[in-house]
């Protein structure tokens, strides 16, 4: 049986890196280099597989149990925009020491200063980047977790299931990832998304989200003649910026705290665009997050002239706990799962999406457990080994809880 090492760093050694801007589906046709080596490898294994159209792989292992309910594990390939994703160079730090890790490319460090959750993999082997990229973690650690469990099943005809049903993903990172997935081709009646992060993790809450972009019109005038007439569009972004409320930025927040996060900014004096990402767990307070952004466009139309700031707003994903909590029991599953390998679990709410928040709403609930990475979306990412490998058992595991519950 390949190593789920082997499989990661194969993974990952495909450039997958979405794209917001893109309209199509997959953002991005390098997706589809992956995930056609993903279902050619469920083939090879004697899995039926297909690559779709829109850049979803469907497998199915039937099951050699009757009476079980169809289960499916779900992952993605694309990588996020906020970080290159091209010539991932790997870094295999055996036995880690609890010291700073030098990243060869850039110069940097990895520290236990600044990110001490590392001293708990003392003793393990760490995969990191080279300071460059992103690693690619999120979600090409799911995916060869998925995969390890799905060779398992194959090479192991005596271990007892269900269908198992195994989906791949694109476009996730854009919140785009299952636009088009068909739930009823799909064919599990409960899933999981394996895109969670440090060990342990399981989630079935998330962000309600939104996007919003604002365009602000100013108007340029020679700087020596400017004097009540200019209207400089990046002053007045980053005038606008100042009205939202500071404590909710992703730097003061935790926990069921929502914010609105900044993530572009670029023009010139004649024309701006800022662009945010707004999360909250709670409906009603998501709303109110929305009238607050439109009242800061308001007071700035009111204040330079109508037409100054116009916003878009775009609905993104809901909190996928309402759809998830009438079927506890798959939840109780994964916590079972987990305490089988030994892994304390820790249930908390995802301070962001998955595929599986949409999911839910589309009549598949989808909690979301643990790839076991950190740092994810920037050149400071990094994976235990043994996370890895703990995941693909815990999926092994949850396959198995369905036939004996």
């Amino acid at each position: 049986m390949e190593k789920i090492l082997d499989k990661f760093l194969r993974y990952v050694s495909v450039d997958t890196m979405s794209c917001e801007e893109s309209e199509t589906q997959p953002s991005s046709t390098k997706q589809l280099t992956l995930l056609a080596m993903l279902r050619d490898e469920l083939l090879a294994m004697g899995i039926q597989a297909e690559l779709d159209e829109y850049g979803y792989v469907m497998g199915r292992i039937p099951g050699n149990v009757q009476g079980v309910p169809a289960v499916g594990f779900i992952a993605h390939v694309d990588t996020s925009p906020d970080a290159s994703g091209a010539d991932i160079k790997p870094q295999i730090i055996e036995n880690y020491d609890g010291g700073d890790i030098l990243l060869k490319g850039s110069g940097a460090y990895l520290k236990p200063a600044d990110f001490p959750e590392i001293l708990g993999y003392k003793g393990q082997t760490l995969i990191t980047t080279d300071g460059t990229t992103l690693l690619g973690a999120d979600d090409k650690a799911g995916v060869a977790e998925i995969m390890c469990a799905a060779q398992y099943i194959m090479e192991h005809p005596e271990f007892k299931h269900g269908d198992v049903c195994i989906g791949f993903t694109p476009d996730e990172e854009i919140g785009r990832g299952v636009v088009k997935f068909s739930v009823e081709k799909f064919g599990a009646k409960y899933a999981y998304t394996m895109d969670g992060g440090a060990i342990g993790e399981l989630e079935f809450e998330n962000f309600n989200a939104a996007a919003a972009t604002i365009r602000i019109q100013g108007r340029n005038i020679h700087p020596g003649y400017a004097k009540g007439k200019m209207l400089n569009s990046i002053r007045i972004a980053m005038e606008l910026n100042s009205l939202l409320p500071v404590e909710q930025k992703p730097e003061y927040t935790c926990g069921y705290e929502g914010f609105f996060h900044l993530i572009g900014i670029e023009g010139t004096v004649e024309e701006s665009s800022i662009s945010y990402i707004i999360r909250e767990h709670d409906i009603l307070k998501h709303e109110q997050q929305k009238k607050v952004i439109a009242q800061c466009c308001d007071f700035i139309n009111q204040k330079y002239g109508e037409g100054t700031a116009t916003l878009q707003l775009k609905h993104q994903y809901f909190n996928m706990r309402k759809e998830v909590e009438p079927h506890m029991h798959i939840v109780q599953k994964a916590i079972r799962a987990m305490e089988m390998e030994g892994i304390e679990p820790k249930v908390q709410p995802i301070r962001g999406g998955t595929d599986g928040a949409n999911l839910s709403y589309m009549g598949l609930p989808c909690p979301n457990i643990f790839a076991g990475g950190h740092n994810f979306h920037g050149k400071l990412e990094y994976v235990p080994l043994q996370s890895m490998e703990k995941a693909s058992q815990v999926i092994l595991n949850i396959i198995n809880l369905y036939t004996i519950d």
